[in-house]
């Protein structure tokens, strides 16, 4: 896909290049037509992959079939990982092999809205050593719920509409990679969600390695990233629901350039 000559994506002001390589990205996640964020994220990634100069090939990856940690081997042949919207998954089990399988082999990593929720299990279960820490929209009895209710519902929410739902703010934490590709200012950003962070764990997640990287109006951690891998970024709130073709929004950007900075494990392996 190759973008009309001359035009500019003025979000981030950069202007439109001829396609020179290909991103084959694994969009893991329970696909259902139903759902708008399902649609939106692949067109995000079209969105990006035109400004970026990137041929995108996004693949949707069903959690069941990552059920496996054998599974996740299948993954070798992606550049980078999408943790899709969808909570609760069809396979608990599936989406945090993914997301273990991107962390330790610092695949790009990208998670959005359960995306994200995921992503924190994930670091408390096998990097803080929680094995029962589990969120609370799974009736879980764990005593480590790392994911609670929203605390504070968005004002006006239509009835049946989850607890964050429509605008909101996202403030990138100084210093983060979030910040390089956002800017300092706040983010206008789309929430559709009814699970946030327990704060109870914020500083031991800080402690093992994982860092902030947005925070919401009250300071409630809406972002985080990994800042010693390639590209490890997840939010709660979902960029490709604010994204279009002529503002493609500038974390997906950063996403692909990363993901087309990476060769498949496979390929990385030598395992053509």
């Amino acid at each position: 896909m190759t973008a009309p000559s001359g035009a500019i994506v003025r979000r981030c002001g950069s202007v439109y290049r001829p396609v020179m390589t290909k991103a084959r990205i694994a969009i893991v996640g329970d696909f259902d037509r139903r759902k708008p964020s399902h649609w939106a994220t692949e067109a995000a990634l079209f969105h990006a992959a035109a400004s970026v100069g990137v041929a995108v090939e996004p693949l949707w990856v069903s959690t069941p079939s990552l059920a496996t940690v054998d599974d996740t081997q299948m993954l070798a042949r992606f550049n980078g990982i999408w943790g899709a919207p969808g909570s609760p998954y069809a396979s608990m089990a599936g989406i945090l092999n993914a997301i273990r399988y991107a962390r330790e082999r610092d695949v790009p990593y990208l998670g959005t809205c359960g995306g994200f929720q995921y992503a924190l299990l994930e670091f408390t279960r096998n990097v803080l050593g929680i094995r029962d820490a589990d969120s609370a929209e799974n009736n879980s009895t764990s005593e480590n719920i790392v994911i609670r209710p929203v605390y504070c519902a968005t004002p006006g929410a239509s009835p049946g509409a989850p607890r964050l739902a429509g605008p909101g703010v996202a403030r990138p934490v100084p210093g983060t990679l979030l910040e390089t590709l956002c800017g300092a200012g706040d983010l206008a950003e789309e929430y559709f969600c009814s699970f946030e962070t327990n704060a109870a764990f914020v500083r031991r997640w800080h402690d093992a390695g994982m860092a902030v990287a947005a925070r919401g109006a009250d300071g409630e951690m809406r972002a985080l990233e990994l800042r010693q891998k390639r590209f490890f970024i997840a939010t709660l709130f979902q960029p490709q629901l604010s994204s279009s073709y002529e503002n493609p929004h500038p974390i997906i950007q950063g996403f692909l350039r990363a993901c087309a900075s990476s060769a498949p494990a496979a390929i990385r392996s030598g395992d053509h």
